[in-house]
């Protein structure tokens, strides 16, 4: 009961964004009772808590097996492509529970696959602090353009991830590929 309330919830995220949710609404498309989402989430921000806390566990599960900074970038794009709906949750606190334990853990993973990425290049750099906030920057960014199809005409029919991997060595040169 609680996955089905979670899949309907992801639904109507990615089709309407989360403030179309409704606790009532969702027990109707789960076809559940209208008290089983309260019952398993509380509320409507115990509900985005879960969600977020979700998607957090699916990107450090999606960046564990890339090889370098360059191809968690493009895992990071790929997973918001593949999950719109735990994206658009994720980076918005103001919809949930910052400080669930759950979530704080999620999150943590998630950040130490993020940090994982720019150790390869602590070598080459001054500032590996800054080079962190550099590649979020640019695989967030990249990957919100694409999620809200600003994306669309510049890309035209190229893979994204092919075209961040471009973007990626523009950006960190050669330190960005695995040693050879």
């Amino acid at each position: 009961m609680r996955q089905a309330v979670l899949a309907a919830a992801l639904d109507v995220i990615a089709s309407e964004g989360p403030g179309a949710l409704s606790l009532r609404d969702l027990a109707r498309r789960a076809g559940v009772s209208h008290a089983a989402p309260a019952h398993h989430f509380k509320d409507r921000t115990g509900l985005l808590t879960a969600i977020a806390a979700e998607g957090y566990d699916l990107l450090a599960r999606t960046l564990a097996d890339a090889p370098d900074l360059r191809e968690r970038g493009v895992h990071y794009v790929r997973f918001a492509a593949a999950h719109p709906a735990h994206f658009q949750v994720m980076f918005r606190p103001d919809l949930y529970r910052a400080d669930d334990p759950e979530l704080l853990a999620a999150k943590e993973r998630a950040s130490t696959e993020l940090r994982a990425g720019v150790t390869d290049l602590a070598g080459t750099t001054a500032d590996p602090r800054a080079t962190g906030i550099a590649a979020w920057s640019l695989a967030h960014g990249f990957a919100t353009l694409l999620l809200t199809h600003n994306l669309d005409e510049p890309l035209a029919d190229r893979d994204p991830g092919e075209v961040f991997r471009t973007l990626a060595g523009l950006t960190f040169g050669r330190s960005a590929l695995p040693p050879t």
